[in-house]
């Protein structure tokens, strides 16, 4: 990838990071652990990978993303306040009761989110549905799916890897956010779901792993899935959980709790350092 590139990419994700913190900080809520994991990631769909138009948010042939682990809407909303679905000031009425920033995604209320979510391990099946739709009808756009990796517990996501290798559903990609942890501690003590990567390639899934945090091992990855007839790509993000703020990160206490006024402003210092050396 070129240096300018990275460069622009690194830029937004952590302005990404900033938006979380001040959302989550806002609605004094939220989830912002498994929010600050994704940041590279969902910069990379809604600035490079995907066909979208914030002008045209319901255009029928825009790629589909589903935020499988609803609860990290923080991370979907400030990648669409950045993206230029709606305005960014609007992040901080997160969660408020006349806000149409709710906890979880809402299809019906914010412009850019194409799938409803909150229940984990729905969101996938949901997803598996929009790309076959994609096949039956002979539409060209692409579905794209993040999922937490507590929530790869849930029987449902196993149900829905089937079903994708079934009806080779290959304009399907699922992005496993592997940080280790979930809101009861680690994900290999809590109900073990490892090895993913196993398990996918045994459903008939293309599985490659990642840095989650890698520009370019994601953008490699993406080109992978998109060359890859027939299957469905599978994508374990191998990521740190509560990335770019200090005493969040591998916390698993900052899964579901927002800073207080202390620690909000440590968590803006550490990413505003980072914004500096990204000038």
């Amino acid at each position: 990838m070129e240096q300018s590139k990275l460069l622009s990419l690194s830029r937004v994700a952590n302005q990404i990071r900033i938006n979380i913190i001040e959302a989550v900080y806002n609605a004094k809520c939220g989830h912002p652990g498994g929010s600050l994991s994704i940041a590279e990631i969902m910069t990379y769909l809604y600035f490079e990978e995907m066909n979208i138009d914030p002008k045209n948010p319901k255009d029928p042939l825009r790629d589909r993303f589903v935020l499988s682990k609803g609860h990290t809407a923080p991370a979907l909303y400030a990648t669409l306040a950045e993206r230029g679905y709606f305005p960014r000031e609007d992040l901080k009425t997160l969660r408020k009761t006349s806000s149409y920033l709710q906890g979880h995604p809402d299809m019906k209320s914010v412009p850019g989110v194409d799938m409803s979510t909150g229940s984990l391990g729905q969101g996938i099946s949901a997803a598996c549905g929009m790309a076959l739709s994609s096949k039956l009808d002979g539409n060209p756009y692409r579905v794209y799916t993040v999922l937490g990796d507590g929530e790869s517990e849930e029987g449902q996501v196993w149900e829905a890897a089937m079903f994708a290798a079934h009806y080779k559903l290959d304009n399907l990609v699922a992005i496993l956010d592997l940080n280790g942890l979930q809101i009861d501690g680690p994900i290999t003590e809590v109900m073990n779901p490892t090895p993913h990567d196993e398990k996918f390639r045994a459903f008939g899934w293309n599985v490659i792993t990642i840095d989650a945090h890698n520009f370019d091992e994601i953008e490699a990855a993406l080109k992978n899935a998109r060359a890859t007839e027939g299957r469905p790509t599978a994508i374990i993000a191998r990521s740190v959980k509560g990335k770019g703020v200090s005493y969040m990160e591998n916390a698993c206490e900052w899964h579901g709790q927002a800073p207080k006024e202390d620690l909000y402003k440590v968590a803006i210092s550490d990413l505003e350092k980072i914004a500096e050396t990204l000038k």
